[in-house]
């Protein structure tokens, strides 16, 4: 076997969260190879697409708190590259004002002391024009969050990866993996051997993790990604300020709908329904369900009232899902050198940064720099089947 195959890490899958694991590592003075298997880049998995909200506005304290190091992240790989990743507009939260959920959001920002406005129903349509608040429902707005650029973020951190070494290694998909003190993983064109071994490989995770004994209760979701004709161009536009939003429940939901003002397509908004129809990675393209878009009709319908309600573009992306809706960032429970980044259930996207520096520490062994309680896979032990 030749010194080019042999690496201190490798990393699989060349979305946005083993792009900043392989970044770090790479950082950390570590030969790493960072294996993909599409060409980049791609609309295949999770981390496509021009732009993400980030917050701080959750309803865990932990999240909230770990926002903190992670906009610093940001704010730090935009210097280092100069290239701009983030724009704030702000985060409208709007829901019933004496549901759990709204008050969750709300006690969590006070808690945090992160900069805030609450709005009166008196106040909300000259701060927010073009939006109609339902009847019974809050609102406020975190005022530091705003939009990432997701596809810019990605070629970013996977161009300073590659400027401190790192290996990108595209269209190449893992066919075998064989634990050990070396851990080898053998792809469509090539057999890699490396010290250790770290998996986030997004709706693929369980099929690589079979290769280890490991399945995680991950359910794999498509999600119609919609976006929505302005009847006056530029009345939810990202340069008028108009806010990101969600609506954390409501007449026409239980889950969250959210929205990005208009931005990658002129005169289109993105607001989206933050569920979607199971489906089979490689088969996405079958899953036709259509119920989501049918309630973000009523809601389009009801309280943005300046945008038509039909969506006139409908794009596709991939939710991992775990039954809490909580990460996971774990060491597997039988090869403490395989770490796993798995899970990240449509809201991962903001941490990637932190989450890479985390899954960078367990697979050097390191005390990890956060407490991953949440996150460690025992928390679904009685319902993982290790096979080995």
């Amino acid at each position: 076997m030749s010194t080019e195959a042999e690496y201190d890490c490798i990393v699989i899958g060349a979305g946005v969260q083993g792009s900043f694991t392989a970044y770090q590592l790479a950082k950390r003075n570590k030969r790493t190879l960072l294996l993909e298997q599409f060409v980049l880049p791609h609309t295949r998995g999770s981390s496509h697409g021009q732009t993400r909200i980030i917050r701080r506005a959750y309803d865990q304290d932990y999240y909230t708190h770990m926002m903190e190091e992670s906009y610093e992240m940001w704010a730090q790989l935009e210097k280092e590259a100069n290239v701009k990743l983030y724009r704030q507009t702000g985060l409208l939260v709007m829901g019933p004002e004496n549901s759990e959920s709204y008050q969750m959001f709300k006690t969590t920002l006070q808690r945090n002391k992160v900069p805030m406005v609450v709005l009166t129903r008196d106040t909300f349509s000259q701060h927010i024009p073009h939006v109609t608040l339902a009847d019974g429902d809050g609102a406020l707005v975190d005022i530091t969050a705003g939009v990432l650029y997701a596809d810019r973020a990605l070629k970013t951190v996977q161009g300073q990866f590659q400027k401190l070494c790192g290996v990108i290694r595209e269209k190449e998909k893992v066919t075998d993996i064989k634990p050990g003190p070396v851990v080898t993983v053998s792809t469509s064109a090539g057999v890699y051997r490396a010290k250790s071994l770290v998996i986030t490989a997004g709706p693929w995770a369980n099929r690589l993790l079979a290769h280890t004994g490991l399945q995680l209760p991950l359910k794999v979701v498509k999600i119609n990604v919609c976006y929505w004709k302005e009847k006056v161009p530029g009345s939810y536009h990202i340069k008028q300020r108009f806010p990101c939003f969600i609506q954390t429940e409501g007449e026409e939901s239980k889950q969250h709908i959210y929205g990005l003002p208009s931005n990658e397509y002129p005169g289109l908004m993105k607001v989206c329904y933050h569920i979607g129809g199971e489906t089979d990675p490689d088969q996405r393209d079958a899953q036709t369900d259509r119920s989501d878009i049918d309630i973000l009709q009523r809601y389009v319908a009801r309280c943005l009232p300046g945008l038509v309600p039909e969506p006139a573009v409908v794009e596709s992306c991939m939710y991992t899902l775990t039954p809490d809706s909580h990460f996971v960032l774990d060491c597997h429970p039988d090869f403490s050198n395989i770490v796993i980044g798995a899970g990240f259930s449509g809201h991962g996207f903001k941490f990637g940064p932190l989450i890479g520096k985390l899954l960078c520490e367990l697979s050097l062994g390191e005390v990890p720099s956060y407490d991953l309680s949440p996150f460690r896979i025992k928390r679904f032990q009685a319902k993982t089947k290790s096979a080995l």
